[in-house]
């Protein structure tokens, strides 16, 4: 069987005794070379023989033999889309990998690191990849633990500890511990996407740390394997049996005990960087899995870990406090802890959206001081005492779950929202993350500042102000030679103004290749040799994650932006907030990944992903392909390419990222970009020139409208269609409206006292009038008086999507040259919410020189935004109905949804609307080969959220493609909002101007 597999040579299936012998035969082997192997070249590293990740073809394709004849095959992928989406991290630094492990277990990890030892090739362990530094990535073999090795394996509340594989999800483990009324305590800002095993390898802390700790100070055992195979149980005290490597380690500790109780700062509760060897002072009690924490996978693989949990607070009230600037703020925060607050994070204004800043106390800066109680009321009184300590100008005490979580989504998203400047450009992680003693991190930051200037560098200093630590993203220029200089020397008088302070480089995110290099500026040649040594004795070959930590390449090689080319792409779109620059808009992906939080809510980014789990699919690894596509390193193809066009094959082109990425990536874009070069000179795939060329099918249909509905319901005949048009098998064909909506419409419409365009989209026109019939009942009681485009118009959605770009900028200047000269003032409703979105971004973003385009957009209201802009006093018939259904992924992205939400509780309609995506998303869904994934996007919440809400419950869906979607896998008969307001107008409910 595939799990007994064992590499030739190794004598069949081995005994837990057996196992342990060899692994002492390692550990002996270690110890005798510990001091030589200082001397040696390492793998991976400059001037080594081996493993240096770039073999030639024959050395690789021996190695990718050897893993699959070591491994289960679909374990082993050294696929070109595989290399690219491991090239980067969320850090700078970029480094191409020979292929990709995925291991379900310890001895899948043990046979990957038994075959790459054997030819010297180096192995970098990978969680989520958001590592702000730059160690989860290497020239080696990537061990993927995300994929396979995720499981919570046990909670026990009793001893308050869980054990858990290192590619557990953090939030995964706190939603395990949550029914106990436990918690894992650090948590960082990627809590929904980062792993345990990252967490444990860069020693994270997150928000909570003030109370908790770090995770060192949360890991209770750790199993673990060293690159020359030894397996290991680490934990508090030396074991009885050392083994040799063990016992080389004591005999270095004991051999240096003045330099480490001397070497490292004091008073620094987020002293993240180097090794932690002072944990193995006596005085400390020689705590080995504390020891490995932070050692950023240099020592050995995690395999499996056992951590403390704590008491989740019963109740909690978060203070929001103000001050003139992030100076002050700082000075404040050392203040707070004497009350026991459960976390003190510090940002300042220039990381806050403008439509975010309504719901904080005035200032240019804040601290958010969270207290926990046993009650709300307790919670509410520790908050309150934290404010009269805090000397802030203004305050606020929220007690509202729901208000809390999103003041802290403000927070948690200023890692992405760091990355762009106000007012333009680009930022960087460069200096991350360092950390000073809380009582001098206002002078730190003063300091800080005015070296920045002295730089003319600008940066928005935010994070854990209560411990100290302080995050920044920098406008380093990355690209230039003199940019580069001028980046190496303000990280080398950064670290020593860091040193100066009693500071640590690193206070959360490791060392990695941004700050190892500089560690002698804070320990000292002495301690840093040390930690060779230290590394030396667990990994003599050198094969575990080479250059991090200990003989690290230079901080300014291996930057990711100087494979990019040179000069700017030509390509379709404005890109207008990238400077027209399709590299600075796939450069907007840092690498945060919250496009990997597969957690239930209202946001909808990454469809696709949620429901395959594989980062292909993932906003992040699409950008990640687009990058390697530029580079034309290991995507060669240009826009030619297979493994992008296959990556972005399920991209529903939702939006979704537009919004929900703290960056803004806009994925749907560079897809119909991407697919306008792919397809140039060249033949389609049928269904673009069917389901993209849409509308003109649909208004040569229209005449014929009741014969050809009555031919698709021959079987054979529909078969025939669906073929001929590349329409997945599964779907029915859309029946076509006996009488196209203008039609109805032209002789309906009358004056008002308010004038509105109503856009007649090819959905409404074709597809679905009624929507269109109920639009005009409702809007005309609220007052408007309606007309219709004087001709043919089109948004263009459906060549948009499919990548037609040049019939696009067609149809929508045929479209400007129709609505020319638009009235000043006069709205243009519609009622589609993905025509809305794509009048309101791609228009101008296509036709940037066309200044009608930025007047249409400006123009476009949604049906609700226009009643609630337009007719304020407008009483809706109340229905008093509770809803269920879904908000639109475009109006979620694009549009703004509040309005929908206000009409609905003044008609008395109850209950929100689900977040995600209903997976038809246009042609996307009628597409052959998309049929499962655009039913088990359906299944992630829509379904389920129309499926238990009330029996008399009205579902609605805006969008056709929704309402589509709900038709073909419910019984349900789903409606729009205008419908639904107009059935209650015509049953004469109460509502009135």
């Amino acid at each position: 069987m595939a799990d007994d597999r064992r590499t030739a040579g190794d004598g069949g299936e081995r005994s837990g005794d057996e196992g342990r012998t060899d692994a002492n035969g390692g550990a002996r082997r270690a110890a005798r070379a510990g001091e030589r192997a200082a001397r040696r070249p390492r793998a991976g590293t400059p001037g080594s023989t081996g493993g240096t990740g770039t073999p030639d073809a024959a050395d690789r394709a021996e190695l990718y033999a050897a893993l699959r004849a070591a491994l289960p095959p679909d374990t082993v992928d050294f696929s070109t889309t595989a290399r690219a989406l491991t090239t980067m991290d969320a850090s700078n630094y970029r480094r191409v990998p020979l292929g990709v492990v995925a291991p379900r277990h310890a001895d899948d990890v043990a046979a990957a690191l038994e075959v790459c030892r054997a030819r010297g090739v180096p192995v970098v362990p990978r969680g989520a990849g958001t590592s702000i530094a730059g160690q989860a990535i290497g020239t080696g073999v990537v061990l993927d633990l995300t994929r396979r090795m995720n499981a919570v394996r046990h909670v026990d509340p009793v001893s308050r500890t869980a054990v858990v594989q290192p590619g557990a999800v953090l939030d995964s483990l706190r939603a395990a511990a949550r029914p106990h009324g436990l918690t894992f305590g650090p948590d960082p800002s990627t809590h929904a996407r980062c792993t345990l095993g990252g967490m444990i390898g860069n020693n994270a802390c997150g928000a909570h740390s003030v109370a908790w700790g770090t995770t060192a100070d949360n890991v209770r055992a750790l199993s673990v394997l060293t690159y020359d195979g030894t397996p290991l149980r680490l934990a508090r005290g030396w074991p009885k049996d050392p083994g040799l490597l063990l016992g080389a380690v004591r005999e270095l500790v004991d051999g240096h005990l003045a330099l480490l109780r001397t070497g490292y700062p004091r008073d620094l509760p987020r002293r993240i960087s180097g090794y932690a060897l002072d944990a193995l002072l006596p005085e400390n009690g020689a705590d080995l899995a504390r020891a490995f924490c932070g050692t950023e996978g240099t020592l050995g693989i995690v395999t499996e870990a056992e951590v403390r949990l704590v008491a989740e607070p019963a109740a909690r009230a978060l203070a929001v406090l103000g001050y003139p600037d992030e100076t002050a703020a700082a000075d404040a925060a050392p203040g707070l802890l004497p009350y026991g607050p459960l976390t003190v994070e510090g940002m300042a204004d220039d990381l806050v959206p403008p439509n975010a800043r309504g719901g904080l106390p005035r200032g240019r800066a804040w601290l958010f001081a969270e207290a926990g109680g046993a009650t709300e009321a307790e919670a509410a009184a520790r908050a309150a005492d934290l404010v009269r300590a805090a000397g802030a100008a203004d305050a606020l005490v929220v007690t509202d779950p729901a208000a809390a979580r999103a003041l802290w989504r403000v927070r948690e998203d200023a890692a992405g929202t760091a990355t762009r400047i106000p007012g333009g450009g680009e930022a960087w992680p460069g200096w991350e993350d360092c950390a000073v003693p809380p009582a001098r991190l206002g002078g730190y930051l003063r300091d800080f500042r005015a070296l920045l200037t002295g730089y003319g560098l600008r940066g928005a200093p935010f994070g854990h102000f209560g411990e100290g630590c302080v995050h920044v993203r920098i406008d380093f220029d990355l690209i230039t030679t003199a940019g580069v200089r001028a980046f190496r020397r303000f990280s080398e008088d950064v670290a020593d103004l860091v040193v100066a302070h009693g500071g640590s480089l690193s206070g959360e995110h490791g060392d990695g290749r941004a700050r190892a290099e500089l560690l002698p500026r804070m320990y000292g040649p002495g301690l840093v040799a040390l930690f060779a040594r230290f590394k030396d004795l667990w990994d003599p070959a050198g094969g575990l994650n080479p250059g991090i930590l200990v003989r690290p390449a230079p901080l300014d090689t291996d930057l990711r932006f100087a494979v990019l080319p040179r000069r700017p792409v030509d390509v379709a779109f404005g890109y207008p907030d990238d400077g027209g620059d399709f590299r600075a808009a796939v450069r907007r992906c840092v690498g945060v990944a919250k496009c990997r939080d597969t957690a239930p809510g209202p946001g909808v980014m990454c469809p696709s992903y949620r429901v395959t789990g594989e980062e292909k699919h993932s906003t992040r690894g699409r950008a990640r392909l687009l990058h390697e596509m530029l580079a034309g390193e290991v995507v060669r193809d240009g826009w030619r390419s297979r493994e992008v066009a296959d990556a972005l094959d399920l991209c529903l082109s939702c939006k979704g990222c537009r919004s929900d990425c703290p960056v803004g990536v806009d994925m749907a874009t560079y897809k119909a970009e991407f697919l306008h070069h792919h397809y140039k000179g060249r033949l389609r795939p049928r269904s673009h020139y069917a389901l993209g060329r849409l509308p003109g099918w649909l208004r040569a249909a229209a005449p014929a409208a009741p014969l050809l509905n009555a031919l698709a319901r021959i079987p054979p005949l529909a078969a025939l269609a669906r073929h001929t048009a590349g329409i997945t098998p599964e779907r029915p064909l859309p029946a076509l409206a006996p009488v196209p909506f203008t039609r109805w419409a032209r002789g309906r419409l009358g004056p008002g006292a308010r004038t509105a365009l109503l856009w007649p989209d090819t959905f409404t026109e074709y597809l679905s009038p009624e929507v269109g019939r109920a639009a005009v009942r409702v809007l005309g009681a609220a007052g408007f008086g309606l007309a219709l485009p004087p001709g043919r118009v089109c948004c263009g959605l459906t060549y948009l999507s499919t990548g037609q770009l040049t019939r696009a900028r067609t149809v929508l200047r045929r479209t400007l040259d129709t609505l020319s000269p638009l009235p000043d003032g006069v709205p243009v409703i519609v009622l589609e919410p993905s025509c809305a979105a794509a009048l309101r971004t791609d228009l101008p973003e296509l036709l940037p020189d066309d200044p009608r385009a930025a007047r249409l957009a400006a123009s476009v209201r949604t049906f609700a935004g226009a009643l609630e802009e337009y007719a304020p006093d407008w009483t809706p018939p109340r229905l008093d109905r509770p809803v269920t259904g879904q908000t639109h992924c475009h109006h979620h992205a694009v549009l703004d949804p509040a309005p929908d939400a206000r009409l609905r509780a003044r008609a008395g309609l109850t209950g929100d609307l689900s977040g995600g995506c209903c997976g038809l998303a246009g042609n996307f869904g009628f597409e052959r080969g998309h049929y499962e994934v655009s039913v088990a996007c359906a299944e992630e919440q829509l379904l389920p959220a129309v499926s238990t809400a009330p029996p008399d419950a009205l579902v609605l869906a805006d969008g056709y493609s929704c309402r589509t979607q709900l038709t073909h896998l419910t019984d349900h008969r789903p409606r729009h909002l205008a419908e639904v307001l107009a059935e209650g107008l015509d049953r004469g409910d109460q509502g009135g101007g």
